[in-house]
């Protein structure tokens, strides 16, 4: 797994579910590796993204129940 993606593992860890922006704001990563991590983890069945009723236009992102301490760091 790519640095990338243990980081935004370890944000949504701690943070719970999150827009694509927060992620952004929150690991200071550009938009283009935080896509790239969350399709790695998305291809790892690590990730759970669910519909974003506040905008429609974004998803909300977290961690698959069963994923609890899989990234490894």
């Amino acid at each position: 797994m790519p640095p990338s993606a243990k980081l935004v593992y370890k944000v949504l860890e701690s943070s719970g579910l999150l827009t694509q922006k927060d992620i952004i704001k929150k690991t200071y990563l550009p938009p283009r590796t935080v896509r790239y991590a969350l399709k790695r983890l998305r291809d790892e069945n690590i990730l759970q993204e669910r519909f974003y009723f506040k905008d429609a236009r974004q998803s909300l992102y977290g961690l698959n129940k069963d994923a609890a301490g899989v990234v490894g760091g």
